[in-house]
């Protein structure tokens, strides 16, 4: 198994990092999100999966060993392969997957490109006791807080992706929070394009 690669990024494609090591580019397939945080040039140490299949050697990439072990375990589900494994962690971080599956949240999975809504409820069951508990999970004998809804999960990850801190990302997210909510509430799924321009207004006011 080869747990990760570190070395200097030799180059970027939509969904894969070149990392040169030891005088070899190893292609590593990572999510949009991970991504985002590698620079041509510069030095990475991604966390990896090495999936074998009879006709191909695939190497998956992660920003760390929590992800990496979240794949793995996704693809213990029934149905779930890597790269349905790889798409939910596009969509929701680790921990976020954690509160999904831990207050039973369908629409949180059914918000990953592949899972309907029979997938969702399959996955849920599986799922309920091998992600283990969300950090921060309250108490027993207390609920956990009801999972961040998926448009702000998208959201988060793509104000990440344009290079703004998380707490910049959060405050944003705050800031168009009622109008998301004013949607939901006339029936409607709010609407994250539109969303994300209305935060990096925002965020462009406070800088």
């Amino acid at each position: 198994m080869i747990a990760f690669v570190s070395g200097t990024v030799a180059a970027l494609a939509p969904d894969t990092a070149v990392v040169e090591v030891g005088g070899v580019g190893m292609a590593v397939r990572c999510t949009p999100d991970t991504l985002s945080t590698l620079r041509v040039g510069r030095a990475a140490r991604l966390a990896t999966s090495l999936v074998v299949r009879e006709d191909s050697l695939t190497l998956y990439g992660f920003a760390d060993d929590d992800e990496r072990q979240t794949f793995e375990l996704l693809q213990t589900a029934s149905g779930v392969g890597p790269r349905l494994a790889q798409a939910v962690l596009a969509v929701h971080r680790p921990d976020a997957l954690r509160r999904a599956v831990a207050s039973a949240d369908e629409k949180a999975l059914t918000a990953v490109p592949g899972i309907g809504r029979k997938g969702a409820q399959k996955l849920l069951l599986e799922l309920k006791d091998r992600l283990g508990e969300p950090a921060g999970a309250a108490a027993v004998g207390h609920p956990p807080d009801a999972a961040p809804a998926p448009w702000s999960e998208q959201l988060c990850a793509a104000l990440v992706g344009l290079g703004y801190s998380a707490r910049e990302a959060e405050e944003a997210i705050a800031a168009v929070t009622p109008a998301a909510e004013s949607a939901a509430a006339d029936g409607a799924a709010p609407k994250v394009p539109q969303l994300l321009r209305a935060a990096l207004r925002t965020l462009n006011r406070t800088r």
